[in-house]
């Protein structure tokens, strides 16, 4: 697919079907990286994704605990949120919306959402970018937010050792998930058997949208 970037068309690949998926591995492709939007409706997403990047020097259980007030937040805007985590030390915070807001909505809302949580917990999260002097916080990227950036796709392997795997997680399952790492390409084909319920089964009948008035309640936390 052509789309138009800031200075040229981009051709993007869409792997729709699970033979798509195949040849994807026939070309060596390890790490499958989404964007927020579908063919179908390119400039307006289905979604946000806040990133919960530690620094080197935060514990799981403290991005366990981040991610739970990410989640707090969202709900107190109304928003029902889905966790995963990256195939590294993160999570994300995955909020299925509508195809309503355009990108610039989009990235204003969670750029918002990022600075809030940071303002009321500088001791735990930052929204500066750079690594040094990060260490000991958690990064709210949301710029995966913005147009033509992307996230890492649920189920897909990273390029790693081990093969680490970007698995989906029910919010109850989260505080036994004893590390990130548990999860590989050798260790999630039994996880699959064993699961007896989709955790994000929710995920693709919600259908919410950001509320008018929401970044103008962020910005007064």
């Amino acid at each position: 697919m052509r789309i138009r970037e800031k200075t040229k068309i981009g051709e993007y690949l869409v792997a729709d079907s699970l033979p798509a998926l195949v040849a994807l591995v026939q070309m060596n492709v390890l790490e499958i990286h989404t964007w927020n939007s579908r063919v179908a409706d390119i400039e307006r997403p289905d979604r946000l994704v806040m990133d919960l990047d530690p620094g080197r020097d935060v514990g799981w259980r403290v991005v366990i605990h981040a991610a739970t007030l990410v989640r707090a937040l969202f709900s107190a805007l109304d928003l029902v949120s889905f966790v995963k985590t990256t195939g590294g030390r993160g999570l994300h915070v995955v909020v299925p919306l509508a195809p309503r807001a355009d990108w610039a909505e989009c990235l204003e809302f969670a750029r918002a959402f990022a600075l809030a949580l940071a303002r009321q917990r500088p001791a735990l999260f930052t929204e500066r970018f750079a690594k040094i002097g990060r260490e000991d916080k958690i990064l709210l990227d949301y710029l995966r937010n913005n147009r033509t950036n992307t996230s890492i796709a649920a189920y897909s392997t990273r390029a790693r050792p081990d093969a680490p795997v970007s698995v989906p997680v029910a919010w109850t399952e989260l505080p036994r998930v004893s590390s990130p790492a548990r999860f590989t390409i050798a260790t999630v084909p039994s996880r699959l058997r064993r699961l007896r319920a989709d955790p994000w089964k929710l995920y693709w009948s919600t259908k919410q949208r950001l509320a008018r008035g929401a970044v103008r309640a962020l910005e007064r936390m």
